[in-house]
């Protein structure tokens, strides 16, 4: 369902989409960013917002299982996809085993930039591939963290990586 305004443009859209698990149909204006939508719109404020023009990476959200900068993506885009966000991840209180090892390896300090870098982690374990060195580098790379120097971050998600090869 589209509306439009007086000179003809549509700008109000319906749209469904999952998040977490759950079906939403909302009306969203076609203009808004899918990080407007899930922070003010559905409450998962999780989803940070930091540089609004995709360069920190503090927004990103899973869509169908793909790292995405939610950001610079637009809800609209998002109708029929499924969204994970990282209050989408632990379930009964019980953390996964990619936001274990960013505990157990430190790598939360402030915590801003972590939502992201779990989900980018997350993303990673999902492939069910091998990853080098270089390679989870280079996939950590368009998270911007001013609090562990990024070494932390590279030692849970390689834990991470490591712990999903062993099972």
């Amino acid at each position: 369902m589209l509306t439009k305004n007086t000179a003809g443009v549509a700008v109000v859209k319906k749209i469904a989409l999952t998040v977490n698990g759950k079906a939403y149909a909302i009306e969203i204006d076609i203009r808004e960013s899918l990080l407007d939508v899930l922070r003010d719109r559905l409450q998962f404020t999780g989803v940070k917002q930091g540089c609004s023009v995709g360069e920190c990476g503090a927004c990103t959200v899973l869509i169908d299982g793909t790292p995405v900068n939610s950001c610079i993506y637009l809800a609209s885009w998002a109708d029929g996809k499924t969204i994970t966000t990282i209050e989408g991840l632990a379930k009964d209180g019980q953390l996964t085993p990619v936001q274990e090892a960013f505990v157990e390896e430190g790598a939360i300090q402030c915590g801003f930039c972590t939502p992201g870098v779990v989900l980018s982690t997350t993303a990673m374990v999902q492939s069910g591939r091998s990853f080098t060195h270089a390679e989870v580098r280079r996939e950590l790379s368009g998270h911007l963290c001013r609090c562990t120097g990024y070494q932390k971050i590279v030692d849970a998600a390689e834990r991470a990586l490591r712990e999903a090869e062993a099972k």
